[in-house]
């Protein structure tokens, strides 16, 4: 449902730890490249649990992919309609609660049964053509997550919708982040971050008693917008709608999630008029504003699907959904008549750098 464009992310100074040490790792997954950056003391240590992270990262695809065609995601919905429960896996289920929590929240700006409207909107990008009007209507029959019933009892699920398709492109990168940097914590891993295609996701453990020395740590900016030695955090660029380019100022996270979305690499233009590959599963078509949305969380999930959620309401609508999210922050940057418009929440201002 959305390809995020990408957060650019510099990580700031050293860790205070004499011994610990900075290690990166890339490898393709999921259709983008899943970036880890850890800091350990032992590279073996660093080697092993990278190597662990990206095993879990391909499980997950094999459960999430909405190109898989043995996918448990693609199987789940190929019995849709059939008036039947199906019992799902541990990890499929907690990403349906949350997809239709979200779906919830959002008043279907983000909505897991867009698969059907995501192909036909990836033919007519490919042709350079709109949907036909009767396919469109059509296609927009089977979008609803009103139609997915879960049981909690047996952790079963059934799709009431004859020809309804789940894509989880919207959540499933930042949901997997998360999985990732939440199991180098649990490995003792004291500072990660994770980049799964621009969805970042990130750790860092609170300075030792005493604070953190300004030698081995660049200025780092608290909550509040006061610069604070003692908590150590990642510094992250912004981009420019329609432009590499980053806005002046960076942000400063430690213990959060954060997802950018835009069009500037994923757009098309049909008939004179530019539309994203991000789906609005209210119209069936690619928004058409040219907008870049940063959605800071507390977890990689909920940064994904509120970023989706929010390229596709209007401001007003964006802005009035961040209120309703605990410890979540946005800012939205719009080219209107050739000119850079930005609006951002209210608790935005104090992750930004002074």
């Amino acid at each position: 449902m959305r390809v995020i464009m990408v957060s650019y992310f510099l990580i700031l100074g050293t860790f205070c730890f004499s011994q610990s040490k900075k290690y990166t790792f890339s490898q393709p997954k999921m259709g983008s490249p899943l970036n880890i950056t850890l800091y350990s003391e032992d590279s073996v240590k660093a080697d092993q649990i990278a190597t662990e992270a990206y095993k879990m990262a391909d499980s997950l695809n094999l459960i999430y992919s909405d190109y898989l065609e043995t996918s448990e995601l693609r199987l789940l919905s190929k019995k849709s309609g059939t008036n039947s429960f199906t019992k799902v896996s541990p990890a499929l289920w907690d990403i349906l609660k949350l997809s239709i929590k979200a779906s919830k929240e959002s008043k279907g700006a983000y909505d897991i049964t867009v698969g059907s409207l995501v192909k036909l909107w990836r033919k007519a990008r490919k042709e350079k053509v709109l949907p036909a009007g009767n396919v469109l209507k059509n296609t927009l029959k089977s979008v609803g997550y009103q139609s997915i019933i879960l049981d909690s009892l047996t952790h079963s699920v059934k799709l009431l919708g004859a020809n309804t398709q789940l894509d989880l492109g919207g959540i499933a990168k930042g949901y997997v982040a998360q999985v990732i940097v939440d199991y180098c914590k649990n490995k003792g891993i004291q500072k990660v971050l994770v980049d799964a295609g621009g969805d970042l996701a990130m750790y860092a453990s609170p300075a030792p008693r005493g604070g953190a020395s300004t030698s081995d740590l660049s200025s780092i900016v608290a909550p509040s917008g006061r610069f604070d030695a003692s908590i150590r955090r990642f510094r992250i660029g912004i981009t420019i709608p329609n432009s590499e380019e980053l806005i002046p100022r960076y942000l400063f996270l430690q213990n959060q999630a954060v997802a950018t979305s835009g069009n500037m690499y994923q757009h098309v233009e049909i008939k004179g008029k530019k539309y994203s590959h991000i789906v609005n599963p209210h119209t069936g078509l690619g928004v058409t504003h040219q907008r870049n949305v940063t959605v800071i969380a507390p977890d990689g999930a909920t940064a994904d699907w509120l970023a989706t959620a929010c390229s596709v309401l209007s401001v007003k609508q964006a802005l009035r959904l961040i209120k309703t999210m605990p410890n979540c922050e946005l800012l939205m940057a719009e080219i209107q008549k050739g000119k850079l418009k930005m609006w951002q929440s209210e608790g935005f201002e104090g992750y930004l750098e002074n």
